[in-house]
């Protein structure tokens, strides 16, 4: 386990993610249903999707090394100006119409049952995903599957127990086109290095 891969993962998922539908759509389920059974939901399906997404990273390090490389850049790069468009979209505006669609997927259920509602939401719509595609990447980029797992899926929880828990009130005071470029910064960074290190 490396603790510094760890660390980048979490903080590349952690700023992508906050101004994601992720956060919104956590946020509008737990309006709905008792916020703790909401995170433990969504926190089993990030679990599945992180998993499939650092296998598949792991697979496509067998790949020549400077192949991963430019593949993984171009990711990053892509997901810098995905990012970019999204802060631009979202700049002066609420955003939290954009996860009105998972308050009418949420069906009326009691008790546990909602954590199965909450994962198969969340589950069903964050597939091919920017943090599935970056964890994809950084595995791809560092060889260090375990690492980035612990460190994407923590940053995940991280933001649904945010959104859980100070969803509006961080609404309120946090910019999400702000949180956009900052993301998109981020991916341009790692984009940069991962092309030096092709090129050097």
């Amino acid at each position: 386990m490396d603790i510094t891969v760890v660390a980048l993962a979490f903080a590349a998922i952690f700023v992508v993610e906050l101004p994601d539908k992720t956060f919104l759509a956590t946020l509008v389920l737990s309006t709905k249903y008792r916020p703790f059974f909401v995170w433990l939901g969504v926190g089993a399906a990030f679990a599945v999707q992180t998993l499939i997404a650092v296998a598949v990273g792991g697979v496509a390090t067998l790949l020549p090394a400077t192949l991963i490389h430019v593949v993984a850049a171009v990711l990053f790069l892509a997901g810098a100006v995905l990012l970019l468009v999204e802060g631009r979209r979202h700049h002066g505006i609420a955003s939290e119409e954009d996860a009105s669609e998972f308050a009418e997927k949420a069906k009326d259920v009691r008790g546990f049952r909602q954590v199965l509602a909450s994962f198969m939401v969340l589950f069903a719509a964050e597939w091919g995903d920017l943090s599935q595609l970056l964890s994809v990447s950084l595995v791809a980029r560092y060889h260090e599957p375990a690492s980035v797992f612990v460190g994407s899926w923590a940053a995940l929880l991280t933001v649904s127990g945010l959104a859980v828990l100070l969803g509006r009130t961080l609404l309120r005071f946090i910019k999400l086109h702000v949180l956009h470029y900052l993301g998109a910064l981020v991916c341009l960074v790692l984009g940069i290095l991962t092309l030096v290190e092709v090129f050097a």
